[in-house]
């Protein structure tokens, strides 16, 4: 079984496409994680960026914009929303504010106000939207979730998240994040050389008449493509953990390597294993690894789609059996529903795909 694997990482290392797929992924991942090593304490004075009510879905810690609280939420969305009254309504301002003063006397709720808005301003709305967005107050109330801190607020909300958890425990979902989308589509285009030399007709006929035993073969068959996968996984991570390292202890935030590879391992190598099990059960199956390209790319989209919850915010929420694992929240506060009860059944799921194509195998066995 040791030779299969070790003669199997050794044919991945010798192909191209695996040392090119290194460099893109590798180049991918900088470009994205790079505004995260970037994370430091602001100093006083520093000047934090204002963005623009659009652009604030993308905004994040690194950019000075922390959690907001529900009555800081509420404050800055009428502000900005008594703005829209005032100019592309044409309300008075006494006018917003006793808007104001009633939806919170009522206690009505952001779409109550919206459709308050919409009964009684119905023409001059539709005349504002037609030359010019108008946000609305319950757009406005999602997007001030976060908004533009001080120094000091940003400062000691950085400070509290890390008394909480390392900032390499925190970068490493960012990282198992992104790392587990790129190494999903690579190794669904990589394995399927896994097999592809073993199942043609010679080579598939004469390898039945060979001593070796079922499980020795199938397992040395997806142990060295399950390695040679895990080999670019772990060239990825030292090359990102020693990041996360140096910027972290630069910025004088507590590292620990430890927390970091404990994370990216439970994320991404169960979705890894996952792969290379329907290669070796579709090989072994139809006699050919190819049919499940396709089907690994759907499954890929679906474990990658996202979805709106109750209160109709977009977000990764966690799909059955899903081999990628996305968190949705931003840097300090992300979050993977269903992800530990998801890795395992991958791992159970992975096993029971591999038993499949050792019976498989075994009833296929020339004597």
């Amino acid at each position: 079984m040791w030779c299969i694997m070790a003669r199997e990482i050794r044919n991945y290392l010798k192909n191209p496409l695996f040392w090119v797929s290194l460099l893109f992924i590798a180049f991918m991942l900088y470009q994205l994680l790079n505004p995260y090593l970037g994370i430091h304490y602001f100093q006083a004075g520093e000047e934090l960026p204002e963005l623009d009510v659009e652009r604030m879905g993308d905004a994040d810690i690194m950019d000075g914009y922390v959690p907001s609280t529900e009555e800081q939420r509420l404050e800055l969305a009428w502000m900005q929303f008594g703005r829209e009254l005032v100019e592309m309504l044409g309300l008075t301002e006494d006018e917003a504010d006793r808007l104001k003063e009633s939806a919170s006397r009522l206690g009505l709720s952001t779409d109550q106000v919206m459709d308050y808005v919409w009964e009684h301003y119905e023409k001059a709305f539709e005349n504002a939207t037609a030359e010019h967005p108008m946000y609305g107050l319950t757009f406005l109330y999602r997007v001030y979730e976060i908004h533009q801190g001080s120094v000091e607020e940003a400062n000691a909300y950085i400070k509290e998240r890390l008394k909480e958890h390392s900032f390499s425990w925190y970068f490493s979902r960012a990282y198992a994040d992104y790392c587990g989308l790129f190494l999903g589509f690579v190794s669904a285009v990589l394995l399927a050389f896994l097999f592809i030399r073993d199942t043609q007709r010679d080579t598939w006929e004469l390898l039945h008449t060979k001593p070796i035993s079922d499980t020795c073969y199938i397992f040395g068959k997806a142990l060295g493509g399950l390695g040679a996968m895990t080999l670019l996984w772990g060239l990825l991570t030292f090359m990102f953990g020693g990041l996360c390292q140096l910027y972290g202890k630069r910025h004088g935030f507590p590292v620990n390597f430890g927390d970091f590879l404990v994370t990216v391992s439970v994320y991404v190598l169960p979705n890894l294993l996952m792969v290379v099990s329907i290669y070796t059960a579709v090989a072994i199956l139809f006699k050919n690894p190819l049919p499940a390209t396709p089907f690994l790319l759907l499954y890929m989209v679906y474990s990658n789609m996202g979805g709106q919850n109750a209160q109709g915010d977009y977000g990764f929420y966690g799909r059955p059996l899903a081999i990628m694992v996305r968190f949705s929240g931003r840097f300090f506060e992300t979050v993977a529903p269903m992800a530990a009860a998801n890795q395992s059944f991958l791992l159970l799921t992975s096993a029971s795909l591999l038993m499949f194509a050792v019976i498989g195998w075994k009833r296929r066995r020339v004597y």
